[in-house]
């Protein structure tokens, strides 16, 4: 007996108000900037929620030997804290289902992060870096979100 295909619904009109069935509503882009950027934990971007994240980039220039780290908590739960050397002792410089991603060049060096599925933050949403290095001339955050 072959299974009853299910109809799929696409919503329309006044019902759909306030939803987004294919896509994320209002996507935007919020930019976090430290310069200069002495050895410590510096909060680059914060989202309040509901929301959708989508992807990320944070970019460094100088630094003299790569152990600052970038770390993306979503509701109060750790999701990435890896350092600029660590991505790339481990090999996280070119494209990868894990969602990590370490491009340099000879100034600056940018950790990408972005995940095959959305993530949804209910309450924050919060890009930090942590600097255990000197000669950090910048520290530049660019985060892509949405509505919930």
């Amino acid at each position: 007996m072959a299974k009853k295909a299910k109809k799929r619904e696409i919503v329309k009109g006044p019902a759909a108000a306030g939803k987004c069935a294919i896509g994320v509503c209002d996507p935007e882009r919020t930019q976090g900037l430290k310069a200069p950027v002495p050895n410590g934990t510096h909060v680059l971007v914060t989202l309040r929620g509901p929301g959708v994240f989508l992807g990320m980039e944070v970019t460094k220039q100088g630094g003299t030997n790569d152990i600052t780290f970038v770390i993306l908590d979503i509701d109060g739960r750790n999701v990435t804290n890896l350092s600029y050397a660590a991505a790339a002792n481990v090999g996280l410089t070119q494209q990868n289902p894990y969602g990590l991603v370490l491009l340099h060049s000879a100034a600056l060096k940018t950790l990408t992060v972005g995940f095959p599925t959305p993530l949804l933050y209910k309450q924050k949403l919060v890009v930090s870096v942590t600097v255990n290095e000197p000669g950090v001339v910048q520290i530049l955050a660019n985060v892509i979100h949405g509505a919930a």
